[in-house]
């Protein structure tokens, strides 16, 4: 099937033919001031007229007088929190008339489906694809997953994807991908699909089959997008760059101003660091073991022997901007980084990781 154009009276049968499916819908909503990532059960709690305002350590809503549904760059929520959740019982032993008794997680794995996944996320997304190839809580959630992507309206303040070739267009990932369009005397959604699942709900959907004029409009929003990024990062050799420049000084100017507060890791969409819980009961016949999300920005996480490998704040921002832009192409083949540009906007004290490659290129030479 080709395109489908859905007016916005008509945006809720999207939600009607998820739910039927027996999918939980996830997606933006309003809340504590900001756009995250939550359940719905309808149009209406989606984050209806309003977008953002995103600069280094700054973000705030701002109102829109369109009435738009997906009028706003990310927000410090990523999808990453439901593939790969924060916590996670990996298996619980139980003394039983003095034996050990070992029992896997036996969590019932929902089956999401994510609606208004942008092009950096779809990308963040397919990345982890490769850091949890044999991970069953990943893998669980990932294979029931149903993506309903966004081609971005607007770029943010901190957006970079174009200069890591991730957006604004949605190219692969999605089942269904839709694109807002805003007019004097029109509101409605050009879908296109994916996959053999996503043709399969837009044939559910009313509306009217996309004309080449509609699917024209989608590539000017799409280009108009591109065109007006907040960020932009060379990435030329990139790896290399930063291999040869592990003594820079610009990793000590960093580092005065950074607070170690892991924020950037949180934020972000790809980083994956975790670290092992054990608990036990009081009696001494329960005990359990959890995985949770670490950061490579604390003390405790490079730990050996009693000591900590990177004890610096420089070292360990070093350590994560050259693994998420250097190494990662080592062990992953590809950037860690999708420029979604959440690292910039949540960073307390507004550390860019565009002007950093930017000033260590700028030197001209390796220190």
């Amino acid at each position: 099937m080709s395109g489908r154009v859905v007016d916005r009276a008509d945006f809720g049968s999207l939600f009607d033919a998820l739910i039927r499916r027996g999918h939980t819908v996830i997606g933006p909503a309003l809340r504590d001031g900001s756009i995250v990532y939550q359940e719905l059960h309808g149009v209406d709690d989606l984050p209806i007229g309003w977008g953002d305002d995103q600069s280094p350590g700054s973000y705030r809503l701002v109102p829109r007088q369109d009435g738009a549904l997906f009028g706003y760059a990310v927000g410090q929520h990523s999808w990453k929190q439901f593939l790969y959740p924060p916590h996670t019982t990996l298996f619980e032993v139980a003394r039983i008339d003095g034996a050990l008794h070992f029992t896997a997680s036996d969590e019932v794995e929902k089956s999401f489906a994510f609606l208004g996944v942008r092009a950096c996320e779809l990308a963040a997304i397919a990345i982890q694809d490769r850091v949890f190839p044999g991970d069953r809580t990943y893998q669980g959630r990932r294979g029931r997953l149903v993506n309903i992507a966004v081609n971005c309206m607007v770029a943010g303040g901190t957006c970079f994807c174009v200069s890591m070739e991730t957006g604004p267009r949605c190219t692969s990932g999605y089942d269904l991908v839709l694109t807002e369009v805003l007019g004097p005397d029109r509101h409605e959604f050009v879908f296109e699909p994916g996959s053999d699942v996503g043709e399969e709900i837009l044939s559910e959907l009313p509306g009217r089959p996309a004309s080449d004029s509609d699917l024209g409009r989608v590539d000017q929003i799409v280009e108009s997008t591109a065109s007006s990024m907040g960020r932009a990062m060379d990435t030329s050799g990139i790896k290399e760059l930063l291999y040869a420049n592990l003594e820079h000084p610009r990793w000590d100017e960093v580092a005065a101003r950074c607070l170690a507060c892991t924020n950037c890791t949180l934020v972000c969409p790809t980083c994956f660091c975790s670290t092992t819980e054990d608990t036990a009961g009081l009696d001494g016949t329960v005990a359990t073991r959890s995985r949770r999300w670490d950061s490579c920005f604390t003390m405790d996480f490079s730990t050996l022997h009693g000591h900590p490998v990177r004890e610096s704040t420089r070292s360990r921002y070093r350590q994560w901007m050259t693994h998420k832009l250097a190494s990662w192409y080592d062990q992953f083949g590809t950037s860690g980084c999708v420029g979604c540009g959440r690292c910039i906007t949540w960073c307390p004290v507004g550390i860019d990781i565009t002007e950093e490659v930017a000033a260590i290129r700028a030197s001209g030479a390796t220190r």
